[in-house]
Protein backbone atom coordinates (compact mmCIF):
# COMPACT_ATOMS: atom_id res chain seq x y z
CA UNK A 1 0.00 0.00 0.00
CA UNK A 2 1.36 3.19 -0.64
CA UNK A 3 2.18 6.15 1.08
CA UNK A 4 0.68 9.24 0.27
CA UNK A 5 3.82 10.93 0.22
CA UNK A 6 4.66 8.14 -2.22
CA UNK A 7 1.78 8.63 -4.23
CA UNK A 8 2.39 12.51 -4.38
CA UNK A 9 5.81 12.17 -6.06
CA UNK A 10 4.22 9.39 -8.29
CA UNK A 11 2.22 12.19 -9.38
CA UNK A 12 4.97 14.86 -9.57
CA UNK A 13 7.01 12.20 -12.22
CA UNK A 14 8.32 13.83 -15.38
CA UNK A 15 6.14 11.32 -17.66
CA UNK A 16 4.53 7.90 -16.60
CA UNK A 17 3.43 4.71 -17.93
CA UNK A 18 1.61 1.83 -17.70
CA UNK A 19 3.56 0.57 -15.16
CA UNK A 20 2.62 3.39 -12.97
CA UNK A 21 -1.51 2.59 -13.43
CA UNK A 22 -1.62 0.08 -10.72
CA UNK A 23 -0.12 2.44 -8.07
CA UNK A 24 -1.84 5.53 -9.41
CA UNK A 25 -5.89 3.51 -9.31
CA UNK A 26 -4.34 3.01 -5.60
CA UNK A 27 -6.81 4.12 -3.00
CA UNK A 28 -4.69 6.77 -1.13
CA UNK A 29 -4.97 8.43 -4.33
CA UNK A 30 -8.49 9.41 -3.40
CA UNK A 31 -6.71 11.70 -1.01
CA UNK A 32 -4.54 13.47 -3.49
CA UNK A 33 -7.23 14.26 -5.96
CA UNK A 34 -6.23 17.98 -5.42
CA UNK A 35 -2.83 17.21 -6.59
CA UNK A 36 -3.72 14.91 -9.46
CA UNK A 37 -6.32 17.49 -10.47
CA UNK A 38 -3.75 20.13 -10.70
CA UNK A 39 -1.47 17.57 -12.73
CA UNK A 40 -4.08 16.96 -15.00
CA UNK A 41 -5.48 20.80 -15.82
CA UNK A 42 -1.85 21.43 -16.41
CA UNK A 43 -1.22 19.07 -18.82
CA UNK A 44 -4.53 19.43 -20.41
CA UNK A 45 -3.84 23.36 -20.66
CA UNK A 46 -0.77 22.57 -21.95
CA UNK A 47 -2.43 20.13 -25.01
CA UNK A 48 -5.81 21.87 -25.41
CA UNK A 49 -5.69 25.25 -24.22
CA UNK A 50 -9.17 26.87 -22.86
CA UNK A 51 -11.00 25.01 -25.58
CA UNK A 52 -14.15 22.48 -24.77
CA UNK A 53 -15.54 20.41 -27.87
CA UNK A 54 -19.28 19.78 -27.77
CA UNK A 55 -20.74 17.07 -29.34
CA UNK A 56 -24.89 16.17 -30.13
CA UNK A 57 -26.15 12.74 -30.74
CA UNK A 58 -27.83 11.54 -33.22
CA UNK A 59 -29.89 8.04 -33.28
CA UNK A 60 -30.74 7.11 -36.88
CA UNK A 61 -32.14 3.60 -35.23
CA UNK A 62 -33.15 2.27 -32.10
CA UNK A 63 -33.50 -1.39 -33.76
CA UNK A 64 -30.66 -4.07 -31.88
CA UNK A 65 -30.76 -7.54 -32.20
CA UNK A 66 -28.60 -7.83 -28.91
CA UNK A 67 -29.64 -8.99 -25.55
CA UNK A 68 -27.26 -6.75 -23.28
CA UNK A 69 -28.90 -6.63 -19.76
CA UNK A 70 -27.81 -3.05 -19.07
CA UNK A 71 -29.34 -1.56 -22.00
CA UNK A 72 -32.79 -0.26 -22.88
CA UNK A 73 -32.89 -1.17 -26.93
CA UNK A 74 -31.87 -4.62 -25.82
CA UNK A 75 -34.48 -6.55 -28.20
CA UNK A 76 -36.53 -8.30 -25.94
CA UNK A 77 -38.03 -4.83 -24.68
CA UNK A 78 -41.22 -3.64 -26.00
CA UNK A 79 -41.04 0.15 -27.08
CA UNK A 80 -41.34 1.45 -31.37
CA UNK A 81 -38.43 0.39 -33.33
CA UNK A 82 -37.57 3.37 -35.39
CA UNK A 83 -35.24 4.37 -38.48
CA UNK A 84 -34.41 7.47 -39.76
CA UNK A 85 -34.49 7.52 -43.89
CA UNK A 86 -31.84 9.78 -45.00
CA UNK A 87 -33.86 12.99 -45.41
CA UNK A 88 -34.74 12.53 -41.67
CA UNK A 89 -31.11 12.32 -40.80
CA UNK A 90 -30.49 15.10 -42.58
CA UNK A 91 -33.46 17.06 -41.45
CA UNK A 92 -32.23 16.11 -37.62
CA UNK A 93 -28.55 17.42 -38.96
CA UNK A 94 -29.90 20.85 -39.68
CA UNK A 95 -31.95 21.11 -36.48
CA UNK A 96 -28.38 20.49 -34.34
CA UNK A 97 -26.69 22.68 -36.36
CA UNK A 98 -28.97 25.77 -36.27
CA UNK A 99 -28.52 24.88 -31.67
CA UNK A 100 -24.74 25.61 -32.72
CA UNK A 101 -23.45 22.31 -32.88
CA UNK A 102 -20.42 21.93 -35.22
CA UNK A 103 -19.89 17.75 -34.59
CA UNK A 104 -22.42 15.47 -34.46
CA UNK A 105 -22.28 11.68 -33.79
CA UNK A 106 -24.78 9.27 -35.41
CA UNK A 107 -25.22 6.21 -33.45
CA UNK A 108 -27.49 3.01 -34.36
CA UNK A 109 -28.46 0.22 -32.79
CA UNK A 110 -26.78 -3.58 -33.59
CA UNK A 111 -28.49 -4.59 -36.56
CA UNK A 112 -26.43 -4.60 -40.01
CA UNK A 113 -29.89 -5.69 -41.38
CA UNK A 114 -31.75 -3.09 -40.71
CA UNK A 115 -29.21 -0.56 -41.10
CA UNK A 116 -26.80 -1.73 -43.25
CA UNK A 117 -23.18 -0.25 -43.29
CA UNK A 118 -23.84 1.52 -46.71
CA UNK A 119 -27.02 3.07 -45.54
CA UNK A 120 -24.38 4.49 -42.28
CA UNK A 121 -21.79 5.85 -44.94
CA UNK A 122 -24.47 7.74 -46.94
CA UNK A 123 -25.88 9.16 -43.68
CA UNK A 124 -22.14 10.51 -42.77
CA UNK A 125 -21.70 11.92 -46.04
CA UNK A 126 -25.39 14.04 -45.65
CA UNK A 127 -24.61 15.21 -42.47
CA UNK A 128 -20.92 15.69 -43.43
CA UNK A 129 -22.44 18.16 -45.96
CA UNK A 130 -23.98 20.13 -43.10
CA UNK A 131 -21.47 20.26 -40.16
CA UNK A 132 -17.48 19.76 -40.47
CA UNK A 133 -17.27 16.94 -38.13
CA UNK A 134 -18.96 13.62 -38.31
CA UNK A 135 -18.21 10.41 -35.95
CA UNK A 136 -19.77 6.98 -35.59
CA UNK A 137 -21.12 4.68 -32.62
CA UNK A 138 -22.62 2.02 -33.91
CA UNK A 139 -22.04 -2.22 -34.37
CA UNK A 140 -18.68 -3.69 -35.19
CA UNK A 141 -17.48 -3.27 -38.82
CA UNK A 142 -14.33 -4.77 -40.80
CA UNK A 143 -11.35 -2.34 -41.88
CA UNK A 144 -12.87 -2.19 -45.51
CA UNK A 145 -16.61 -0.85 -44.45
CA UNK A 146 -14.38 1.69 -42.05
CA UNK A 147 -12.19 2.45 -45.20
CA UNK A 148 -15.62 3.13 -46.90
CA UNK A 149 -16.97 5.63 -44.06
CA UNK A 150 -13.15 7.41 -43.89
CA UNK A 151 -14.15 8.14 -47.60
CA UNK A 152 -17.72 9.47 -46.34
CA UNK A 153 -16.18 11.89 -44.47
CA UNK A 154 -16.18 9.82 -40.56
CA UNK A 155 -13.88 11.63 -38.75
CA UNK A 156 -14.03 9.27 -35.92
CA UNK A 157 -15.37 6.09 -34.09
CA UNK A 158 -16.47 5.04 -30.44
CA UNK A 159 -16.46 1.27 -29.87
CA UNK A 160 -17.03 0.74 -26.14
CA UNK A 161 -16.11 -2.30 -24.87
CA UNK A 162 -18.00 -2.49 -22.67
CA UNK A 163 -16.35 -4.91 -19.79
CA UNK A 164 -13.16 -5.56 -20.05
CA UNK A 165 -13.70 -8.97 -17.67
CA UNK A 166 -14.93 -11.68 -20.16
CA UNK A 167 -16.84 -13.85 -17.33
CA UNK A 168 -18.62 -10.27 -17.05
CA UNK A 169 -18.64 -9.93 -20.32
CA UNK A 170 -20.80 -13.14 -21.23
CA UNK A 171 -22.90 -12.55 -18.44
CA UNK A 172 -24.69 -9.36 -19.74
CA UNK A 173 -24.31 -10.10 -23.50
CA UNK A 174 -27.31 -13.08 -23.55
CA UNK A 175 -27.44 -13.26 -27.60
CA UNK A 176 -26.83 -11.59 -30.62
CA UNK A 177 -23.37 -10.68 -32.35
CA UNK A 178 -22.22 -8.92 -29.64
CA UNK A 179 -21.34 -11.63 -27.90
CA UNK A 180 -18.03 -12.11 -29.67
CA UNK A 181 -15.86 -10.11 -26.95
CA UNK A 182 -12.63 -10.77 -29.29
CA UNK A 183 -14.49 -8.76 -32.54
CA UNK A 184 -15.13 -6.09 -30.25
CA UNK A 185 -11.90 -5.81 -29.02
CA UNK A 186 -10.36 -5.95 -32.28
CA UNK A 187 -12.58 -3.51 -33.69
CA UNK A 188 -11.27 0.11 -32.89
CA UNK A 189 -7.84 -1.41 -33.84
CA UNK A 190 -9.67 -2.17 -37.43
CA UNK A 191 -10.77 1.46 -37.64
CA UNK A 192 -7.52 3.24 -36.68
CA UNK A 193 -5.80 0.80 -39.56
CA UNK A 194 -8.82 1.84 -41.72
CA UNK A 195 -7.38 6.03 -41.25
CA UNK A 196 -10.00 7.11 -38.96
CA UNK A 197 -8.64 10.05 -37.58
CA UNK A 198 -10.63 9.34 -33.59
CA UNK A 199 -11.26 6.14 -32.21
CA UNK A 200 -12.52 6.40 -28.86
CA UNK A 201 -12.63 3.62 -26.44
CA UNK A 202 -14.12 3.15 -22.88
CA UNK A 203 -16.31 0.90 -20.54
CA UNK A 204 -19.37 0.92 -18.80
CA UNK A 205 -18.78 1.94 -15.14
CA UNK A 206 -20.01 -0.29 -12.56
CA UNK A 207 -19.97 -3.50 -14.34
CA UNK A 208 -16.84 -4.64 -12.87
CA UNK A 209 -14.06 -3.22 -10.43
CA UNK A 210 -13.00 0.12 -12.66
CA UNK A 211 -9.37 -0.85 -10.98
CA UNK A 212 -9.25 -3.80 -13.40
CA UNK A 213 -10.90 -2.52 -16.20
CA UNK A 214 -8.79 0.86 -16.33
CA UNK A 215 -6.26 -1.75 -16.96
CA UNK A 216 -7.24 -3.33 -19.74
CA UNK A 217 -8.73 -0.22 -21.30
CA UNK A 218 -5.06 1.59 -20.77
CA UNK A 219 -3.22 -1.90 -22.55
CA UNK A 220 -6.34 -1.23 -25.35
CA UNK A 221 -5.76 2.36 -25.88
CA UNK A 222 -1.89 1.59 -26.32
CA UNK A 223 -2.46 -1.31 -29.21
CA UNK A 224 -5.09 1.24 -31.03
CA UNK A 225 -1.98 4.08 -31.15
CA UNK A 226 0.71 0.73 -32.28
CA UNK A 227 -1.74 0.25 -35.15
CA UNK A 228 -1.40 3.83 -36.64
CA UNK A 229 0.55 6.56 -33.87
CA UNK A 230 -1.74 9.42 -35.59
CA UNK A 231 -4.65 8.18 -34.17
CA UNK A 232 -6.09 10.20 -31.94
CA UNK A 233 -7.41 8.75 -29.00
CA UNK A 234 -11.08 9.88 -27.25
CA UNK A 235 -11.23 8.15 -23.85
CA UNK A 236 -15.03 8.05 -22.64
CA UNK A 237 -16.28 7.87 -18.93
CA UNK A 238 -20.11 6.06 -19.36
CA UNK A 239 -21.41 5.47 -15.46
CA UNK A 240 -24.66 2.93 -16.00
CA UNK A 241 -27.67 4.74 -15.14
CA UNK A 242 -31.31 3.23 -14.24
CA UNK A 243 -33.27 2.65 -17.66
CA UNK A 244 -36.39 0.50 -19.14
CA UNK A 245 -34.71 -2.78 -18.17
CA UNK A 246 -34.15 -2.04 -14.84
CA UNK A 247 -30.19 -3.15 -14.19
CA UNK A 248 -28.71 -2.30 -11.35
CA UNK A 249 -24.49 -2.36 -11.65
CA UNK A 250 -22.92 -4.75 -9.17
CA UNK A 251 -19.80 -2.24 -9.07
CA UNK A 252 -21.14 1.19 -8.63
CA UNK A 253 -18.25 4.44 -9.20
CA UNK A 254 -18.18 6.84 -7.04
CA UNK A 255 -17.55 10.96 -7.62
CA UNK A 256 -13.99 10.84 -6.39
CA UNK A 257 -13.69 7.54 -7.99
CA UNK A 258 -14.49 8.81 -11.74
CA UNK A 259 -12.63 12.05 -10.90
CA UNK A 260 -9.42 9.90 -10.08
CA UNK A 261 -10.03 7.91 -13.00
CA UNK A 262 -10.56 11.27 -15.19
CA UNK A 263 -7.14 12.61 -13.71
CA UNK A 264 -5.15 9.36 -14.39
CA UNK A 265 -5.64 9.20 -17.77
CA UNK A 266 -4.04 12.38 -18.89
CA UNK A 267 -1.37 11.86 -16.59
CA UNK A 268 -0.93 8.90 -19.35
CA UNK A 269 -2.52 9.89 -22.51
CA UNK A 270 -1.37 13.36 -22.84
CA UNK A 271 -3.31 14.16 -26.10
CA UNK A 272 -6.05 12.00 -25.81
CA UNK A 273 -9.84 13.70 -25.70
CA UNK A 274 -11.34 13.01 -22.72
CA UNK A 275 -15.43 12.79 -22.75
CA UNK A 276 -17.99 13.22 -20.21
CA UNK A 277 -21.60 12.64 -21.08
CA UNK A 278 -24.93 14.10 -19.98
CA UNK A 279 -25.49 10.63 -17.97
CA UNK A 280 -23.54 13.19 -15.50
CA UNK A 281 -25.34 16.05 -13.26
CA UNK A 282 -24.27 19.81 -14.15
CA UNK A 283 -22.24 20.04 -11.20
CA UNK A 284 -19.85 16.82 -12.31
CA UNK A 285 -19.90 18.16 -15.74
CA UNK A 286 -19.06 22.01 -14.52
CA UNK A 287 -16.49 21.26 -11.67
CA UNK A 288 -14.43 19.09 -14.19
CA UNK A 289 -14.21 21.21 -17.03
CA UNK A 290 -10.85 22.53 -16.86
CA UNK A 291 -9.14 19.40 -15.46
CA UNK A 292 -8.80 17.33 -18.02
CA UNK A 293 -12.38 16.67 -19.65
CA UNK A 294 -12.13 18.04 -23.23
CA UNK A 295 -14.94 17.02 -24.95
CA UNK A 296 -18.74 16.92 -24.01
CA UNK A 297 -22.23 15.74 -25.78
CA UNK A 298 -25.12 18.12 -25.13
CA UNK A 299 -28.38 18.39 -26.39
CA UNK A 300 -28.93 14.57 -25.96
CA UNK A 301 -32.21 12.63 -26.92
CA UNK A 302 -31.94 8.72 -27.71
CA UNK A 303 -35.10 8.53 -29.47
CA UNK A 304 -34.48 8.71 -33.85
CA UNK A 305 -36.38 11.59 -34.73
CA UNK A 306 -35.73 13.18 -31.19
Amino acid sequence: MLTTLAYRALINKESHTLDDLPDLLSPVGLSCLEELADRARIITRQRFGNTISLYAPLYISNICVNRCVYCGFNVTNHFPRVTLTLQQVEEEARALKEMGFAHVLLLTGEAPAAIPPGFIAAAVARVKSIVPQVSVEVYPMPQSDYEILVESGCDGVTVYQETYDRTVYAAVHRAGPKQDYDLRYRTPIAAAMAGMRSVGLGFLLGLAPHTQEMLALAKHGREVLQADWRVRLAFSFPRLRPHEGGFLPEHPVSDKELAQMIFILRLLFHDAELVLSTRESPQIRDGMLPLGITRMSAGSSTQPGG
